[in-house]
């Protein structure tokens, strides 16, 4: 993880991520620690995170050839007590082509790691995306330094 980045529910996240507020879900605080009571442990949380970043990082826009995650098209990941994934993430643009079937894609991959029992991701654009979201890794894969 670089130094600028931070961790959210478990999932790290570029830095610029931290500007935004979380979507809650009831059972998971921000900084990925457990409420009391939460029915997921720490340790499971952790082994579920690299996974669903793992999967998440399987998923490509057509037009850019990095993925959505080293984009920083993903905005927010929280996981339920039952194990269910919610994601708030964004595209490059409101009039990306793929708007309607990229949450589709994203939701397939991570329903299909082991231990997720489904997912949820919600189109924002708000704040809009930029090109200071993305992580050095697509930089590099974009030839934008």
């Amino acid at each position: 993880m670089m130094d600028d980045d931070i961790k959210r529910d478990g999932i790290e996240l570029p830095a610029a991520a931290a500007e935004m507020e979380p979507v809650r879900v009831p059972s998971v605080a921000e900084g990925g620690t457990p409420v009391a009571g939460s029915a997921l442990s720490q340790e499971e949380l952790d082994a579920l995170t690299p996974e669903i970043v793992k999967a998440l990082k399987t998923v490509y826009d057509p037009e850019i050839p990095s993925d959505i995650f080293e984009l920083g098209l993903i905005y927010n990941i929280d996981i339920s007590d039952n194990r269910d994934v919610t994601i708030l993430m964004t595209l490059t643009a409101p009039g990306c082509p793929v708007a309607g079937e990229m949450p589709i894609w994203v939701e397939n991959a991570v329903s299909a790691v082991p231990g997720v029992s489904g997912c949820k991701a919600t189109i924002t654009f708000d704040p809009p995306w930029d090109q200071s979201r993305m992580s050095d890794e697509a930089r590099l894969a974009l030839n934008m330094f």
